[in-house]
């Protein structure tokens, strides 16, 4: 269940401390990482520069499509479907060419699992846009084609973080990211006018909800 639908999900996780900081996923180009399809961080390393230094958090980093295909790599989009068309069965992965990359795809999915199992990862805050990550939306087949497009869905690993119960939150989800930080500083007063992705005019003028 996503986080972002369903805000209250924050309140039934137990106060932040410096001795028990939130446990929090974050996507690895978030962390400065250069494990994009390029080999660069996509310029996200400042992506939660508020949350870098606070005592009440641990940001753990993690790259599904760095593990399970390695960097750089094609650019791997959905085609058919979401994330959860991906672990049903349903739609595949395919990079540019028209290569086949869902089982890799999936195989840094379940690392991803494994890994925030391991960590007791309490939320994910995840890079949006992506085949792994998405969140929000994610390119309706590749994203290389003209006119790009775009649809409301989640990336492979999101998705399985999703069904195995974890909390997940967009990079764009400004909303509950105030929500967040306000949580982990009490002297933080979130921006009352700040929006989530799935609440921004484009999406819901260009990606209406079947």
């Amino acid at each position: 269940m996503k986080i972002v639908h369903h805000p209250e999900r924050l309140e039934e996780l137990p106060t932040p401390s410096q001795t028990e900081p939130w446990r929090i996923l974050i996507s690895g180009c978030m962390a400065g990482w250069g494990c994009g399809v390029d080999g660069t961080d996509y310029g996200m390393k400042h992506a939660l520069a508020d949350f870098q230094g606070l005592g009440t958090a641990q940001l753990l980093p993690y790259c599904p499509e760095d593990v399970g295909l390695g960097t750089p790599r094609t650019m791997p989009d959905l085609h058919g479907g979401d994330g959860f068309g991906v672990l049903d069965g349903s739609a595949r992965v395919l990079d540019e060419h028209g290569g086949d990359l869902t089982e890799g795809m999936l195989a840094g999915a379940r690392a991803m699992v494994a890994f925030a199992r391991e960590n007791k990862v309490q939320l994910a805050i995840l890079t949006d846009m992506s085949g792994a990550c998405g969140t929000q939306v994610i390119s309706d087949g590749c994203r290389f084609d003209e006119p790009r497009r775009y649809r409301r869905g989640m990336g492979v690993a999101a998705a399985m973080l999703v069904r195995e119960g974890f909390p997940v939150v967009s990079s764009r989800d400004f909303a509950t990211l105030g929500k967040i930080r306000a949580h982990l500083d009490s002297t933080f007063e979130p921006d009352p006018k700040a929006l989530d992705h799935h609440q921004q005019p484009w999406v819901i003028e260009n990606l209406p909800e079947s």
